[in-house]
């Protein structure tokens, strides 16, 4: 039954690929990429070899703590990234328990994160082979820190079923993830500022760690390479309990719900309330427009965008902070402009099948593209303008601000445009509505990048003359240049915009029906 479940899982991976060869392709490139961080991890282990066995016992209990944390913290937010044997979905199956455990627990182990974590594992064996004994034990932690990585990610998401059922659960899970994750650049700076200033803070922190389940496995090849073969059998005895109670636990709670799934029903709610829709005119656009709006706030997929935003200040102030030159909080603007406009060149894309209501109510072109560009327009001109100006007051240098504001209307106005045009045109893969925004969808992945990078190299032909300009004035100092841009950019993006919401119409009137057959075949 194991062998079976295994092989399921093989079978799963295997038909999601042959729906779209490109898909290999993206898989392709995506195990490069992680192989080139494998090779990297594998590398330095391998070469703590030839240093100090205090030094190596540090890196490697610290670097399994933190895996055995990711495995259990990441599968909060992202439990629906990966549907393939679900246990939900052996609810009516007779399997024996045992075997179902095992093979849940080895098939976890198959994919790009599980394969990544068993070569790292691995490498520490290489990390301590200064003999028989250090090497051995270092096989014996690898194996069980790799299986108390998987058990503990099964603990944690079948514990939180019933909460990851939850909508509001997701969308609230998933654009908080959104945070750390772009903070991440300062706050791995400021943990090693913060350890810099004591050296032995490291090592004891591996210490102490070394006793707890979460390094425990990791610490036996370090303990018997350094001839305390008592503390290693203890350790052992340390992480073999926390694999057994994880283990019985994981089976406590799989039993339960297997007998009891999760219900991912919803509440009844009063009816009567439109909403936005009792705001904006009645019309084709007003009511695409509410629509669209509704989105932005409601749809985890529209609003871990809007996370992202006001966050882009603190990641550039913290760049300027190690040269002491904030000159590059001057892009702020222009930045924001750019990923908010741009952020709708899929719009269509997360409608999915739900588009088919705008054709089977008859919505011309022009009104679709534009209701959604007003509806990003609404909030995105009032930050990008605040975002262009905030900066000032840190530099100084309000000079500057003209072609600024410029510049940042310019992409705005511009990037809608032909964001307009290009979801009129292609359709990319994105996760499906209601699923995690970080969930890898299946689809055409090298189309996807070349509709996205080509969109992106057209949009910074477009703004040519806006750049310019304030190249001009950077390299000049003459301020005319930066006053002719705050008309420039306005009224050249305007024409744009128009342009771009009349071109996108017409081609969604001539290819309606074919963009929602190729958003069928995305589910």
């Amino acid at each position: 039954m194991v062998a079976h479940l295994l092989r399921l899982k093989l079978a799963l991976l295997r038909n999601g690929l042959r729906r779209s060869p490109w898909q290999l392709v993206g898989l392709a490139i995506g195990g490069l990429y992680a192989l080139g961080i494998v090779g990297l991890c594998v590398t330095a282990l391998l070469l703590l070899r030839q240093h100090d066995a205090g030094v190596a016992q540090t890196v490697v209990v610290l670097s399994g703590a933190a895996a055995v944390l990711g495995w259990g913290i990441v599968p909060v937010v992202a439990s629906a990234a990966d549907m393939t044997l679900d246990p939900a979905r052996f609810t009516t199956a007779a399997v024996p328990m045992p075997q179902l455990l095992a093979g849940l627990a080895l098939g976890g182990l198959i994919g790009i994160p599980g394969l990544a974590t068993v070569l790292v594992a691995l490498a520490t064996v290489g990390t301590w082979s200064r003999g028989i004994l250090p090497a051995a034990g270092a096989l014996v932690g690898a194996v069980v820190g790799v299986l108390t990585c998987v058990v503990l990610s099964k603990v944690v998401t079948t514990a939180t079923a019933s909460l990851a059922a939850s909508r509001r659960f997701k969308d609230v899970s998933g654009t908080a993830f959104m945070v750390p994750l772009v903070l991440l650049g300062p706050i791995m700076a400021g943990i090693f500022q913060g350890v810099s200033g004591s050296g032995a803070f490291l090592a004891d922190l591996a210490r102490s760690l070394s006793w707890t389940p979460l390094g425990a496995a990791w610490s036996l090849g370090g303990d018997l390479a350094a001839g305390y073969a008592g503390h290693a059998v203890l350790k052992l005895l340390i992480a073999a309990a926390t694999l057994a109670g994880l283990a019985w636990c994981w089976k406590l709670l799989l039993e339960r719900a297997l007998v009891t799934p999760p219900y991912a029903g919803s509440s009844r709610r009063k009816g009567g309330r439109m909403g936005l829709f009792s705001l904006l005119p009645a019309t084709p656009v007003g009511a695409i427009t509410a629509r669209s709006l509704t989105y932005w706030f409601r749809d985890p997929r529209y609003s871990g965008s809007l996370v992202v935003i006001p966050l882009l200040p603190v990641v550039l102030a913290f760049q300027g902070s190690q040269t002491n030159d904030f000159g590059v909080l001057l892009i702020v603007g222009p930045l924001t402009a750019f990923l908010l406009a741009w952020s709708i060149s899929s719009d269509v894309s997360y409608d999915n099948t739900a588009f088919a209501l705008h054709l089977a109510a008859g919505v011309r072109g022009v009104h679709d593209r534009l209701g959604r560009a007003l509806a990003c327009l609404a909030f995105a001109l009032p930050a990008v303008l605040i975002l262009a100006t905030v900066p000032f007051f840190i530099t100084g240098d309000w000079d500057k601000l003209p072609g600024i504001l410029g510049l940042s209307v310019g992409v705005l106005l511009t990037g809608l445009g032909l964001a307009s045009v290009v979801s009129a045109r292609y359709t990319v893969a994105v996760p499906l509505p209601g699923d995690s925004p970080f969930k890898k969808p299946p689809g055409n992945v090298a189309q996807t990048l070349a509709v996205q990078f080509g969109g992106m190299g057209v949009l910074l032909v477009l703004i040519l003359p806006e750049s310019a300009l304030l190249i001009a004035q950077l390299l000049t100092g003459e301020q005319a240049f930066g006053w002719i841009n705050l008309v420039l950019g306005p009224l050249l993006g305007s024409v744009l915009f128009l342009v771009g919401v009349k071109v996108g119409g017409r081609w969604l009137d001539a290819r309606g029906p074919e963009l929602l057959a190729q958003l069928t075949v995305n589910r």
